[in-house]
Protein backbone atom coordinates (compact mmCIF):
# COMPACT_ATOMS: atom_id res chain seq x y z
CA UNK A 1 0.00 0.00 0.00
CA UNK A 2 0.79 3.59 -0.73
CA UNK A 3 1.82 6.41 1.99
CA UNK A 4 -0.70 8.54 3.23
CA UNK A 5 -0.93 11.49 0.94
CA UNK A 6 -2.88 13.92 3.01
CA UNK A 7 -0.17 13.58 6.37
CA UNK A 8 3.67 15.30 5.92
CA UNK A 9 6.91 13.77 7.07
CA UNK A 10 5.76 14.54 11.12
CA UNK A 11 2.19 13.06 10.53
CA UNK A 12 0.40 16.64 10.18
CA UNK A 13 -2.92 16.66 7.90
CA UNK A 14 -2.17 18.50 5.06
CA UNK A 15 -3.57 19.31 2.33
CA UNK A 16 -1.87 17.72 -1.12
CA UNK A 17 0.38 20.20 -3.56
CA UNK A 18 -0.88 18.88 -7.49
CA UNK A 19 0.41 21.95 -8.96
CA UNK A 20 3.49 20.02 -10.55
CA UNK A 21 0.95 17.18 -11.70
CA UNK A 22 0.09 17.02 -15.12
CA UNK A 23 -3.34 18.28 -16.55
CA UNK A 24 -5.26 15.09 -17.64
CA UNK A 25 -8.91 14.24 -18.45
CA UNK A 26 -9.98 12.73 -15.08
CA UNK A 27 -13.64 10.16 -14.43
CA UNK A 28 -14.78 8.32 -11.92
CA UNK A 29 -17.89 6.57 -10.94
CA UNK A 30 -19.21 5.48 -8.06
CA UNK A 31 -22.69 3.90 -6.58
CA UNK A 32 -25.31 3.59 -3.43
CA UNK A 33 -28.06 1.72 -2.95
CA UNK A 34 -31.34 2.70 -0.44
CA UNK A 35 -33.19 -0.11 0.30
CA UNK A 36 -36.82 0.66 1.42
CA UNK A 37 -40.21 -1.22 1.80
CA UNK A 38 -41.82 -2.41 -1.93
CA UNK A 39 -44.98 0.42 -0.63
CA UNK A 40 -42.13 3.48 -0.73
CA UNK A 41 -40.82 2.27 -3.90
CA UNK A 42 -44.08 1.68 -5.97
CA UNK A 43 -45.08 5.50 -4.52
CA UNK A 44 -42.00 6.83 -6.13
CA UNK A 45 -42.27 5.08 -9.21
CA UNK A 46 -45.63 6.01 -9.84
CA UNK A 47 -45.02 9.66 -8.80
CA UNK A 48 -47.69 9.71 -5.61
CA UNK A 49 -45.04 10.29 -3.36
CA UNK A 50 -46.67 13.51 -1.20
CA UNK A 51 -43.63 15.65 -1.81
CA UNK A 52 -43.55 15.63 -5.78
CA UNK A 53 -40.52 14.05 -7.62
CA UNK A 54 -38.07 12.53 -5.14
CA UNK A 55 -35.88 11.27 -7.57
CA UNK A 56 -35.35 14.87 -9.52
CA UNK A 57 -34.97 16.51 -6.42
CA UNK A 58 -32.28 14.03 -5.31
CA UNK A 59 -30.28 14.14 -8.45
CA UNK A 60 -29.91 17.79 -7.97
CA UNK A 61 -28.69 16.98 -4.63
CA UNK A 62 -25.79 14.92 -5.97
CA UNK A 63 -24.92 17.30 -8.36
CA UNK A 64 -25.08 20.04 -5.94
CA UNK A 65 -22.54 17.81 -3.43
CA UNK A 66 -20.28 17.28 -5.87
CA UNK A 67 -19.70 20.59 -6.92
CA UNK A 68 -19.60 21.63 -3.09
CA UNK A 69 -17.21 18.52 -2.12
CA UNK A 70 -14.39 20.67 -1.09
CA UNK A 71 -16.83 22.18 1.30
CA UNK A 72 -17.63 19.06 3.17
CA UNK A 73 -14.44 16.76 3.53
CA UNK A 74 -11.48 18.31 4.36
CA UNK A 75 -8.41 18.92 2.18
CA UNK A 76 -9.77 18.50 -0.74
CA UNK A 77 -9.19 20.72 -3.69
CA UNK A 78 -11.80 22.70 -5.33
CA UNK A 79 -12.43 21.16 -8.37
CA UNK A 80 -13.74 22.52 -11.89
CA UNK A 81 -16.00 19.75 -12.67
CA UNK A 82 -17.28 19.73 -16.44
CA UNK A 83 -19.77 16.89 -16.16
CA UNK A 84 -21.72 15.72 -13.27
CA UNK A 85 -24.29 12.88 -13.98
CA UNK A 86 -26.66 10.84 -11.61
CA UNK A 87 -28.51 8.14 -12.46
CA UNK A 88 -31.47 6.49 -10.31
CA UNK A 89 -32.71 3.02 -11.07
CA UNK A 90 -35.75 1.46 -9.33
CA UNK A 91 -34.67 -2.16 -8.49
CA UNK A 92 -37.17 -5.00 -6.94
CA UNK A 93 -34.46 -7.41 -5.94
CA UNK A 94 -34.03 -6.16 -3.74
CA UNK A 95 -36.32 -3.42 -3.18
CA UNK A 96 -34.02 0.00 -3.80
CA UNK A 97 -32.98 2.40 -6.09
CA UNK A 98 -29.46 2.08 -7.34
CA UNK A 99 -27.87 5.77 -8.01
CA UNK A 100 -25.16 5.72 -10.27
CA UNK A 101 -22.54 9.05 -10.51
CA UNK A 102 -20.15 9.92 -13.07
CA UNK A 103 -17.81 13.22 -12.54
CA UNK A 104 -15.35 14.26 -14.86
CA UNK A 105 -12.82 17.02 -15.63
CA UNK A 106 -9.97 17.68 -17.06
CA UNK A 107 -7.04 18.84 -14.04
CA UNK A 108 -4.32 17.63 -11.87
CA UNK A 109 -6.21 15.81 -9.42
CA UNK A 110 -8.65 12.97 -9.35
CA UNK A 111 -12.85 13.24 -9.14
CA UNK A 112 -13.55 10.25 -6.90
CA UNK A 113 -14.40 11.84 -3.80
CA UNK A 114 -17.15 14.02 -5.22
CA UNK A 115 -18.61 11.50 -7.39
CA UNK A 116 -18.52 9.46 -4.09
CA UNK A 117 -20.02 12.40 -2.36
CA UNK A 118 -22.82 12.74 -5.48
CA UNK A 119 -23.83 8.75 -4.93
CA UNK A 120 -23.76 9.83 -0.59
CA UNK A 121 -25.72 12.72 -0.95
CA UNK A 122 -28.46 11.68 -3.22
CA UNK A 123 -29.25 8.62 -1.29
CA UNK A 124 -29.46 11.08 2.02
CA UNK A 125 -31.73 13.38 -0.25
CA UNK A 126 -33.87 10.44 -0.81
CA UNK A 127 -33.99 9.36 2.65
CA UNK A 128 -34.82 12.88 3.99
CA UNK A 129 -37.78 13.13 1.45
CA UNK A 130 -39.04 9.73 2.24
CA UNK A 131 -38.50 9.22 5.85
CA UNK A 132 -41.92 10.51 6.81
CA UNK A 133 -43.44 7.24 4.85
CA UNK A 134 -40.53 4.88 5.61
CA UNK A 135 -38.46 5.07 8.47
CA UNK A 136 -36.51 1.46 7.75
CA UNK A 137 -34.53 2.68 4.49
CA UNK A 138 -31.40 1.75 4.85
CA UNK A 139 -28.39 2.94 2.28
CA UNK A 140 -25.76 1.00 1.53
CA UNK A 141 -22.98 -0.09 -0.24
CA UNK A 142 -21.49 3.07 -1.16
CA UNK A 143 -18.39 2.77 -2.91
CA UNK A 144 -15.67 3.61 -5.89
CA UNK A 145 -16.64 1.38 -8.98
CA UNK A 146 -14.52 3.30 -11.67
CA UNK A 147 -11.48 6.53 -11.62
CA UNK A 148 -9.48 7.36 -15.19
CA UNK A 149 -6.57 9.37 -15.64
CA UNK A 150 -4.24 10.48 -13.47
CA UNK A 151 -0.75 9.18 -13.00
CA UNK A 152 -2.57 5.73 -11.64
CA UNK A 153 -4.33 4.98 -14.32
CA UNK A 154 -7.46 3.38 -14.53
CA UNK A 155 -8.39 1.26 -12.01
CA UNK A 156 -11.89 -0.50 -11.74
CA UNK A 157 -14.04 -1.95 -8.68
CA UNK A 158 -14.34 -6.44 -9.18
Amino acid sequence: MSELTHLDDTGAARMVDVSDKTTTTREARAEAFICMAPETLDMIIEGEHPKGDVLAVARVAGIMAAKKTHDLIPLCHALNLSSVTVTMTPCRDPVSIHIETRCKLAGQTGVEMEALTAASIAALTLYDMCKAVDRGMAIEHVRLLEKKGGRSGHWQAS
